[in-house]
């Protein structure tokens, strides 16, 4: 009988103890569904909870800017052949990428420039980012505290460790160049592109035959920097899909391997809970305008010269946007949407649909612009602003404020007679 009793109390004390557990396990999950709450709820929130956020956290970050660097490791010189200043603001949920040419001049006179002085041979010369670096902010005027050299191999691996980028090839690509084992073989139109791909879309330029991009879409290295930026945009897409968030772990070991950076990870954690929420249809993309000098003028050299004054416009309406924020009282004129002097336009069809173009251009020539000749090209997703000629930032934020979409690129043509290509995609409406 004894036993019986110290058997039945045994019994007690262990669904004491269950019960115990389960009331803290409740207790726990409660808890965390309130701080989820607190935090924005969703995801982001139960992210922000998860590593120690409350809800004034997201309040008291700023936004971070990142010069993202992109070097090819295969061969003997490494050249960072892509130049991206990036920046992203939790609290606006807004981000930037801004192209920086590789042939970038750094030095004090052009008609002495030479192939080192160019900014994507810096790296080569010091294998220190931070070189790089303090070349860009003395370019931009930026205040850029942190770097990222991305290595091909991280690229490749990240593609496929995502499960491939949905992404539109814009032409049929296809160059070999035995001196560094590259072969890229791609054709136009909407596909998965996987790690191997990535790289081969990446580094194009031109043809074999050397045929490039449309003019329209900006030739050669302007092109390609357009590219990168726009599939930057979409491995960010894919990225941030439910299902690759749980392969941070992943993520972060190629990052370890194939990544050289100043950033902690005990700063950048921070901004990973509302990272997860970013629109990538809020990331506005451009390349720093310049002109290319004829290379007699260069020493034989091949080299961009930022134009500063575009710059410095473009580098304020990206990176600070608040300081251009008027009274819309103040000066009526200012503010219209209506142009007075008439502006050239090549309106070209991306989106797939004749009435998308027929609606864009009745809403540009309603507004004063004038259409100089309209076409077609391959369907793609985002509409592209492309300045051609010296038309002013505000100008070509008017022209984005009527569209209601686009994102703004130069691309300079001296003998061009058309001031600003618009290229309609699937999000104009």
């Amino acid at each position: 009988m004894k036993d019986i009793r110290n058997k039945r109390k045994k019994k007690k004390i262990v669904r004491k103890i269950i019960l115990l557990i389960l009331i803290l396990f409740i207790i726990a999950g409660v808890w965390f569904a309130y701080k989820t709450h607190k935090n924005g709820g969703g995801l982001s929130g139960m992210l922000a909870t998860a590593v120690g956020h409350d809800e004034n956290t997201k309040k008291n970050l700023k936004e971070i800017k990142v010069l993202l660097l992109g070097v090819s490791t295969d061969l003997d010189s490494q050249l960072t052949d892509t130049i991206i200043v990036a920046s992203y603001n939790p609290n606006t949920q807004k981000a930037n990428l801004l192209s920086i040419p590789r042939d970038t001049f750094t030095g004090k006179n052009k008609s002495k420039a030479t192939a080192s002085q160019k900014l994507n041979a810096i790296y080569n010369y010091y294998r220190d980012p931070q070189k790089t670096l303090d070349a860009v902010n003395e370019l931009t005027g930026l205040d850029i505290k942190y770097y990222v050299l991305v290595k091909t191999e991280a690229l490749i691996k990240l593609v496929d460790a995502i499960g491939g980028v949905e992404f539109n090839v814009p032409i049929d690509m296809y160059y070999t160049d035995k001196s560094q084992n590259l072969v890229i073989d791609l054709k136009a139109g909407t596909q998965i592109i996987n790690g191997e791909k990535a790289e081969q879309l990446l580094r194009f330029r031109h043809n074999n035959n050397g045929s490039s991009y449309p003019i329209e879409y900006g030739d050669n290295d302007f092109g390609r920097m357009r590219t990168q930026r726009d599939f930057i945009v979409s491995t960010l897409k894919q990225t941030l899909k439910p299902n690759n968030i749980f392969k941070i772990g992943e993520i972060l070991d190629i990052g370890h391997e194939n990544v050289e950076t100043n950033l902690e990870l005990s700063y950048i954690k921070d901004y990973i809970p509302y990272a997860v929420e970013l629109n990538a249809d809020n990331i506005q993309t451009a390349m720093l305008p310049g002109t290319t000098p004829d290379i007699s003028e260069t020493n034989r050299v091949s080299v961009v010269v930022i134009n500063q004054k575009e710059a410095k416009e473009l580098i304020q309406s990206m990176f600070y946007p608040e300081e251009n924020e008027t009274d819309s009282t103040s000066n009526e004129i200012e503010t219209s949407t209506t142009v007075t002097t008439p502006i050239t336009i090549e309106l070209i069809n991306g989106s797939g649909e004749k009435t998308k173009l027929e609606k864009a251009q009745k809403i540009l020539e309603e507004a004063g612009y004038k259409i100089k000749k309209t076409g077609k090209t391959s369907s793609i997703s985002k509409t592209i602003i492309t300045n051609k000629k010296d038309i002013s930032t505000e100008d070509l934020n008017k022209l984005k404020e009527i569209l209601s979409v686009g994102s703004i690129t130069t691309n300079k043509v001296s003998n061009s007679t058309i001031d600003i290509t618009i290229i309609i995609g699937r999000d104009f409406e």
